[in-house]
């Protein structure tokens, strides 16, 4: 809430982008064993920082004392393709999916790869963050604008997409390789955020991309990479990174400063996903209802990821009161739109598109 105080939260966003920036590797594998006598085990296979997590899981050990949950982190690419072979193979490989590329998740349920869960707290779940009740949204987290204040200078904040591009066409010797985004064909997250911004203002994207260009910019596989850059001195302004990230950062060092783009933000609901061989469904469900359960929606924001619907934007955040009543906010909407995104032709041509303007090859893969 706005009131919490950045010293308050400091030490866990500090753990949680230290976390993500040192240890997030591929099959990351952590236990949090049950606080009580174990009677029940929770595998979850997640394309989120574990440490975004940890105070989540924690609280809902609290509710379920006998509950133990294994946390296995991946990308999303890789989370992806397991839980597709294994639904082709109808295997066991988790009792509950969680990750930010959505898109990818709509695939699997829509290839009949998931459960369906419903409950009286699913039913508050907004329509753009719930499709057939196979997925749910449970976090509200904004595309953001991220720069360095002691680089830029208050005359070439971009307070837009448009702004941005201009910025990047009028100073190309300032701003030639201190750009920085994601690679869209290694980072799920990353193309999700790309194919939208497409649609949503095809010519914008299409100057801006073309402005990325010109500008060199700087490639990396997720957000805790391109931040790192920034942290570094390596680039001045990161692109489309989510907001929750963005805010750790800032919180560790207040001279990175957030932009929501006034023309439209982008905003994604991490997913869930119940698996067809889920052999903890109703834990799993549980768990669902907690993440979007008032208690849970305050824990994410006041110790994870900061943003929610329908509250105030954190301190020191550039942007409306409310997103969403502003007409800024475009939610990134859960359902069968998203398929389009994973069909192979559209992702190769776009992806293709994309790599021959940047001039880029694909870098590796985070979240």
């Amino acid at each position: 809430m706005r009131g919490l105080s950045s010293a308050i939260i400091a030490s866990s966003v500090i753990l949680l982008l230290a976390a993500g920036m040192a240890q997030a590797l591929e099959g990351d594998h952590l236990v949090f064993e049950s606080k009580d006598t174990e009677t029940r085990r929770l595998l979850v296979h997640g394309a989120t920082d574990v440490e975004a997590m940890r105070p989540l899981i924690e609280d809902f050990q609290t509710i379920m004392p006998g509950l133990a949950i294994e946390y296995v982190d991946y990308l999303t690419n890789d989370l992806f393709k397991e839980a597709a072979s294994a639904c082709e193979q109808q295997k066991y490989s988790a009792d509950l999916l969680l990750s930010s590329s959505v898109d990818q998740l709509v695939k699997l349920a829509n290839d009949g790869c998931a459960l369906a869960h419903s409950s009286a707290t699913t039913e508050t779940a907004p329509d753009w963050a719930n499709w057939r009740e196979e997925i749910y949204g449970f976090t509200f987290e904004p595309a953001v604008i991220v720069y360095d204040d002691r680089t830029v200078p208050p005359t070439d904040v971009p307070n837009t997409h448009e702004e941005l591009a201009e910025l990047l066409r009028q100073k190309p010797e300032v701003y030639k390789g201190r750009i920085g985004t994601y690679d869209v064909e290694a980072s799920g997250i990353g193309y999700l955020l790309a194919y939208n911004d497409s649609r949503v203002a095809p010519t914008s994207y299409g100057r801006l991309l073309e402005s990325f260009g010109r500008a060199e910019t700087i490639t990396r596989c997720c957000n805790n990479e391109v931040l790192g850059e920034l942290l570094k001195g390596n680039i001045r302004i990161a692109y489309n990174i989510l907001g929750s990230y963005a805010y750790a950062a800032h919180l560790q060092n207040p001279n990175l400063k957030i932009v929501l783009p006034k023309d439209y933000t982008l905003i994604l609901a991490r997913g869930t996903l119940i698996p067809l061989k889920s052999r903890e469904k109703d834990v799993s469900g549980a768990f669902i209802d907690y993440l979007l359960s008032a208690r849970g929606k305050e824990i994410a924001k006041s110790s994870s990821f900061f943003f929610a619907d329908n509250a105030p934007l954190p301190d020191g955040v550039d942007g409306p009161s409310s997103l969403m009543e502003s007409g800024i906010g475009r939610p990134i909407r859960i359902g069968p739109a998203l398929l389009a995104a994973q069909d192979r032709a559209q992702r190769k041509a776009f992806i293709s598109d994309w790599k021959a303007i940047l001039g880029r090859t694909g870098i590796g893969d985070r979240q």
